[in-house]
């Protein structure tokens, strides 16, 4: 049988570029991805990439089920709580985060995704807790079409197409719920890194549907939006450009002179988005101070560090524990903890560089995961924060996409019963990382156990003393926040902060002259800082020094308008001196700048009370119930306003409610008695004034209101010796009521 010769090609005509070619980067072979996604292997169907996207969501959500009632956490405070710009959404106003803010510095975007949530829920922390999860969602939907796609293309769908959409299922799932993820997710004003991240995605997943599709301006438009507003959400960004144009080089057209040659218009317009990301770092200040040259840390004490850092970063992506919030600022300086760590460094730079060599594709992975870092962990300094976990956002998503890939490459040899078992083991990977997520989440439940690990972790960290300090200082375990303060300050003897916790700590305890000498110090150290003068004035008050007291209030207010306690102390100051409506004003502006300030909606309520207002009275006690739900001293207000106003039942379940909170406040058992009297009920009201006087044998309304309980029961000896204690105790008996104890006893005191 004749063999029938294959023709060749003639002369000039262009034949079809090889899978191999753009690996290769041959010029002149490149290959034209419009309308040929399909060319090698089907898309999979529809209800497969529905499927594999229900799954996705339905797996992050069960992951992070438990995070939704997390509290704002450590830099929560200034980037949210305190942060005003954010109440302002139909303002210019809310695209420029003050400085202080930290987190939110020069970037608007993030700060404006805050104002939306502040504009719908207020400081309702399960509002916050739910976008950064839709955030998340979306990167990793995002991913997921990245990967499917890219693994489309004609130079991989040969090795990869036929799986893409189970292949981008796994590392988009695998990349979702590892708890590396959590601080991102879960820690609420990290969302800027899963902001970012999703921007990034995007970014890469446009262009290929730009370059894939009959007509691709409008993705290429839409990449250059997601662009600027990633630019505009954190520096992360400042890499995209050039990695979507290795990308393009790499995956699909095969040379830059190709690609410069077919889309030089959307690489100018990414690098335009450069502008826009320098401008707002201008405008922030070097971002308030935290990042950038000039700032207190040279390049190479920070460059130094981040070789360990970045060695660290990869050991928690297969290993993911101890999982901490904050490593503090440590700077490596011997050559023990330097050499190993940039050894290993270089040879994963090395090999990366060796990989875009000899294949591209596996190299790319290296350049996104440097590429990434490179802002945060490569010579310019961050001197605020030298690791943090949440810098791994997007650079996990190389690692799982490596190692996915390579799986799948070596099982694909072996036949289909070991395709079946890494079909398998994925499912069991992703289990055993969902649940450790899950885990993790449920540590953001405490803020105790945050810095419980965080010191373990890094027994020199002065700033998790500090920050524990703090959290026992606020839970009323004054004893163990003084520990941790002088361990703070044995650490870094210059740390203005933990001057400041300590006094506030002193202060608590009634150690005065300890809590002066502390406010004093940080005084000193750096004499601008509002919460200085703040703690002093504090301690002024305290010992009745009302006038001084004010004076160094109206400096912290001087120092930092904004600061609602130093509002909050004043009317404090003011009330004590009777200046009630200079007292009011000053709540009224502590509430206008700290929506969620529970402390003055209480003493706001306490002086509509006093002016007989009880109707606003209630409002503010609901109010200041509803942000605190265990305040005790709010119950026991408006139990009194409930007994003012006729209602004694509401009265007594609201001081139950108090002294199951309080069981030591006399104040609530006094409260009680008086409902009970209101009730006709003497007795009992009786037995909870003489609870409330063992608890404070100096309590003058007490024996008043005991006094009073004991006429009704005809106790006058009893009611007699109450009228001589308040007088005793430097109080003034009611007079009617003790012109009405005389008539009735028969005698005179």
């Amino acid at each position: 049988m004749r063999r029938r010769r294959l023709q060749e090609p003639k002369r000039g005509a262009r034949r079809p570029a090889a899978a191999g070619d753009a690996e290769r980067g041959e010029p002149g072979k490149t290959v034209d991805t419009r309308s040929s996604q399909t060319a090698t292997t089907p898309a999979a169907p529809a209800w497969k990439i529905w499927a594999a996207v229900g799954l996705l969501i339905v797996a992050v959500s069960v992951a992070y089920a438990n995070s939704f009632h997390g509290k704002f956490i450590f830099d929560d405070t200034p980037s949210i709580v305190e942060n005003q710009s954010i109440r302002h959404l139909g303002s210019l106003q809310v695209l420029a985060a003050p400085p202080d803010a930290i987190t939110t510095a020069g970037r608007p975007i993030v700060n404006l995704s805050l104002a939306i949530n502040y504009a719908i829920g207020g400081l309702a922390v399960e509002g916050y807790h739910v976008v950064n999860l839709a955030l998340h969602l979306l990167a990793a939907l995002a991913l997921f079409g990245l990967v499917r796609r890219t693994l489309l293309l004609p130079t991989l769908s040969p090795q990869f197409g036929a799986a893409s959409t189970g292949l981008a299922l796994a590392v988009a799932l695998l990349w979702a719920i590892h708890p590396l993820q959590t601080e991102s997710v879960t820690y609420i004003v990290q969302r800027a890194e899963a902001i970012v991240g999703m921007f990034y995605i995007l970014t890469l997943y446009c262009l290929v549907r730009g370059v894939t599709a009959a007509r691709g301006s409008a993705w290429y438009i839409a990449a250059l939006g997601t662009c600027a507003l990633g630019m505009g959400s954190k520096e992360v960004m400042v890499s995209a450009p050039v990695v979507a144009l290795l990308f393009d080089r790499i995956f699909i057209v095969g040379s830059f002179r190709e690609s410069l040659r077919r889309r030089w218009g959307l690489w100018l317009a990414l690098a335009a988005t450069w502008a826009l990301l320098a401008l707002l770092h201008h405008l922030s200040q070097n971002r308030g101070g935290s990042a950038g040259f000039g700032l207190g840390m040279t390049v190479w004490p920070y460059a130094r560090t981040q070789f360990g850092c970045i060695v660290h970063y990869l050991r928690l992506v297969f290993w993911p524990s101890p999982l901490v919030l904050d490593y503090g600022y440590p700077i490596v300086r011997n050559a023990a903890a330097i050499v190993p760590y940039a050894m290993g460094v270089f040879v994963l730079v090395a090999a990366t560089a060796v990989a875009l060599a000899l294949r591209p594709k596996w190299g790319f992975l290296g350049v996104w995961f440097f590429a990434i870092l490179a802002p945060s962990s490569s010579i310019v300094p961050l001197p605020g924060q030298t690791e943090a976990e949440h810098r791994m956002y997007l650079p996990l998503a190389a690692v799982v996409v490596l190692v996915v890939l390579a799986a799948y490459q070596a099982v694909a040899r072996l036949g289909p019963r070991s395709r079946r078992a890494l079909v398998a083991l994925v499912p069991g990977v992703a289990a055993v990382l969902g649940w450790a997520t899950y885990k993790r989440n449920q540590d953001y439940q405490s803020e105790l156990v945050l810095w419980n690990i965080a010191v373990a972790s890094g027994p020199l960290n002065d700033r998790a003393y500090l920050s524990r300090g703090n959290v026992y200082r606020t839970e009323g375990q004054y004893g163990a926040a003084i520990k941790d303060f002088d361990k703070c300050i044995a650490l870094n003897p210059r740390y203005v902060k933990a001057y400041i916790g300590r006094g506030n700590a002193y202060n608590d305890e009634g150690r005065n002259d300890e809590a002066m000498r502390d406010f004093n110090q940080a005084i000193k150290l750096k004499p601008e800082l509002a919460d200085a003068y703040n703690g002093r004035g504090s301690v002024y008050g305290y010992k009745g020094q009302y006038d001084a007291a004010i004076k160094d209030f109206d400096r912290a207010i001087e120092l930092a308008p904004e600061l609602a306690e130093a509002y909050f102390n004043r009317g404090n100051a003011y009330s004590a001196k009777g200046e009630v409506d200079a007292a009011f004003r000053d709540y009224d502006r502590a509430i206008a700048l700290r929506a969620d300030y529970a402390e003055a909606y209480n003493i706001r309520g306490s002086i509509y009370d006093g002016k007989g207002q009880v109707d606003a009275a209630l409002k503010d006690y609901d109010k200041a119930i509803a942000l605190r739900p265990d305040y005790a001293e709010a119950y026991s207000n408006r139990g009194s306003a409930y007994d003012f106003k006729g209602q004694p039942d509401a009265a007594i379940k609201d001081c139950d409610k108090a002294i199951g909170l309080r069981p030591g406040f006399a104040e609530a058992y006094s409260n009680r008695g008086n409902a009970y009297q209101s009730k006709g009920q003497p007795d009992a009201a009786t037995k909870d004034y003489d609870k409330a006087i063992a608890l404070k044998p100096d309590f003058v309304a007490a024996y008043q209101n005991r006094a009073i309980a004991y006429s009704k029961t005809k106790n006058y000896d009893k009611a007699w010796a109450d009228v001589k204690r308040v007088r005793d105790l430097g109080g003034t008996p009611v007079p009617s009521f003790v012109e009405e104890l005389t008539k009735k006893s028969g005698r005179s005191e």
